[in-house]
């Protein structure tokens, strides 16, 4: 589904990504992890085409992102706030959401429903607006935006911010069962690495803007990362 070939990044003269070659198959759970500053927002903002390379393509279902719209399509994302109406109440925000998605209105009230689990009693009817919601509650909007119209692939950063650990709990559960169900590829990085060792098919760590490892999840992994970091 995904396809990187040289792909870099400078920023006044210093290189914060520099990726020769990655894959990720449809249907798979990749996992991205590394420090602070080792490019794994960059690689997300890039491959969504929200800022420009310095070289290299990044295809998506054979699209090349900065030429081609066609991804967006079936492509959902949540990177961060910046990515919400915060003017807009969560019922405003999802009706919005879903219409970009080709959802009815039936539809949205549906799929709404269905996460009422997950906001926990906290986002619909509340009648307030997004900005004056919990950077938790704002997390969940986010989270939950980026899954309507069944996307073929979504694209999270740090998707377990600012949340309980009930709702951690919840948001894993809802990743390992939309992935079962449709078949979803999931881009998920976080500094959490029980997290996504336990829903990653696939984790890949990156150092300066590299790949440093590309691991495939076993019994194994967790504490193969976890000896990695300590050094």
């Amino acid at each position: 589904m995904i396809t990187i070939s040289n792909l870099s990044k400078s920023y006044n003269g210093v290189t914060v990504l520099n990726i020769e070659n990655l894959m990720v198959p449809k249907g798979q759970s990749f996992g991205l992890v590394g420090n602070n500053g080792a490019g794994k927002t960059t690689l997300f903002r890039l491959l969504l085409d929200l800022i420009r390379a310095d070289g290299g393509t990044a295809l998506i279902q054979g699209m090349q992102v900065n030429t081609d719209e066609g991804w967006k399509q079936f492509t959902g994302s949540f990177l961060d706030q910046g990515f919400l109406i915060d003017f807009l109440s969560p019922e405003e925000f999802f009706e919005f959401t879903g219409k970009i998605r080709g959802m009815s209105s039936d539809e949205i009230s549906v799929y709404l429903r269905n996460m009422e689990e997950f906001f926990n009693g906290e986002i619909i009817g509340k009648k307030k607006l997004i900005r004056n919601l919990s950077m938790g509650n704002q997390q969940k909007i986010g989270v939950v935006a980026s899954l309507m119209g069944n996307p073929d692939l979504v694209v999270l950063d740090e998707p377990f911010n600012s949340l309980d650990p009930t709702t951690q709990i919840r948001l894993k559960n809802l990743v390992k069962k939309t992935k079962a169900e449709k078949g979803t590829t999931f881009l998920i990085s976080s500094h959490d690495l029980n997290h996504v060792t336990e829903i990653c098919d696939r984790i890949v760590v990156l150092h300066e803007g590299r790949v440093a490892h590309d691991i495939f999840t076993s019994a194994d992994t967790l504490t193969e990362l976890e000896a990695y970091f300590a050094v």
